[in-house]
């Protein structure tokens, strides 16, 4: 089963190349259910990495470029009256989807941004007091520019914590780059890409991640990089409960994929700076970016041994 996910990798890393660790923890963030957050400058490959994971994965894909004028109702739908039923008729929206690529989210307003907390969360949406339930799988893919830019939005700490995973992508290697500019279109090379799974094969193996066993002194390892972001001072908040189940679901994953039916330290290592350093603010500057974290969330996982 997970072998058709190394196959995936293999597939995206043609089209976004020079990025294999983060194209292994974006599925790492798939196969554990969550939703992933990709913060970084225009250009360098964000919505490609997007793109080529829904097709690669089989899913169904909708894009949604998020703006200072975007309402929730274009996000979620809305109920137009029909003449010839004499009653209002729901028209969905861009979110009834398996894979939602909401494009610079940070560019739209926070009322815009609420129309994505229910459905993150519950899998659902609600719309003129009727919910609706979404697709299976679903996922929201979401890109965002630096906060620093001109017409960004911070996004709250109630959205960043439904992201499980966040994402730098970063300029390309000298030879990467190379690469991008002596072959192929990526945009070509994305309307060939072909289904390398099927979405009941990501749920079986979202489902085998049940089997992967965890020790008791894992978990005594987790709360400890828990309670050590609550106590230590760098931080504004420390890690809330759906953190922790968060870089547990990660770590079970990250194991899986190399092959192992247990969760070692190291797997959850592998994945602690990209579950938690967009949800943890530096307690001196107050910056809710994940960038001005992951430095401080090193030196947290250096506190605590393991």
């Amino acid at each position: 089963m997970f072998a058709k996910v190394h196959a995936v990798a293999r597939q995206v890393g043609e089209i976004v190349v020079g990025k294999d660790v983060q194209i292994r923890q974006a599925l790492v963030c798939l196969l554990a259910g969550g939703h992933l957050l990709i913060e970084d400058l225009p250009g360098v490959g964000k919505t490609t990495l997007a793109h080529a994971l829904a097709i690669s994965l089989g899913l169904q894909f909708n894009r949604q470029q998020f703006t200072s004028d975007l309402l929730p109702a274009d996000v979620v739908g809305i109920s137009i009256f029909d003449r010839e039923k004499n009653g209002f008729v729901f028209h969905p929206g861009p979110i009834f989807t398996q894979v939602l690529l909401a494009d610079e989210i940070n560019r739209a307003t926070p009322k815009a941004q609420s129309a994505l907390l229910e459905a993150m969360e519950e899998r659902q949406v609600t719309s003129d007091g009727v919910t609706r339930a979404l697709p299976e799988p679903f996922f929201v893919i979401a890109t965002q520019n630096p906060t620093h830019q001109l017409g960004t939005f911070p996004l709250p700490e109630s959205q960043l914590d439904r992201f499980l995973m966040c994402l730098s992508l970063g300029y390309p290697d000298a030879a990467s780059e190379r690469a991008l500019l002596m072959g192929e279109d990526r945009r070509t090379l994305l309307k060939s890409l072909p289904m390398a799974m099927q979405a009941s094969d990501l749920l079986a193996a979202q489902a085998e991640l049940k089997n992967i066993h965890v020790s008791a002194a894992l978990i005594d390892y987790i709360q400890a990089l828990a309670a050590a972001s609550r106590q230590n001072g760098m931080f504004a908040e420390g890690l809330s409960p759906r953190a922790t189940i968060a870089l547990l679901q990660a770590a079970r994953a990250w194991a899986a994929l190399e092959g192992r039916n247990h969760v070692i330290p190291e797997d959850v290592q592998a994945v602690l700076v990209p579950v938690t350093a967009h949800r943890l603010r530096p307690l001196k500057t107050g910056s809710a970016s994940a960038l001005a974290s992951r430095d401080l969330v090193l030196q947290l996982m250096r506190s605590v041994s393991v």
